[in-house]
């Protein structure tokens, strides 16, 4: 494994909170906008695809807070380690960051993929309540 240096690490920490925390708000607005959604006149299909969206909506805005939180805990380790062990880390601390690393990711896929799929409804419903 290429060893990465110390600050970069926090570094991209730092960035992947920060992306976090702006999903975070485009979800809640996401969640919002389903909302408005709801208060129109909507077939037993619509009713079905508006429930999908609520739960996939709810659970994402879990997996970014416990992904924020993974993220964070793991930023306060580097720095731990950095301070107790003459600024080396362990071999598991990068392992760890791998794995971070994948599951951001992993998980900025998943959102792209709901955010798609979720405004495709979101026209579908506006396009069948004009005809």
């Amino acid at each position: 494994m290429v060893q990465t240096d110390i600050p970069q690490l926090s570094k991209e920490c730092n960035d992947w909170r920060e992306r976090l925390h702006s999903f975070r708000d485009e979800f809640n607005r996401l969640k919002h906008e389903l909302q408005h959604v709801a208060n129109r006149a909507l077939s037993k299909d619509q009713l079905t695809g508006l429930e999908h969206y609520q739960n996939q909506l709810h659970i994402q805005l879990i997996n970014i807070h416990d992904l924020k939180q993974a993220v964070k805990t793991h930023d306060k380790k580097i720095q731990y380690e950095v301070s107790e062990n003459q600024g080396q880390l362990t071999d598991d601390t990068y392992t760890e960051h791998e794995n971070l690393y994948d599951a951001y990711h992993s998980l900025q896929s998943t959102l792209d993929e709901l955010r798609s799929a979720f405004y495709k409804y979101v026209k579908s419903i506006a396009v069948a309540n004009y005809n």
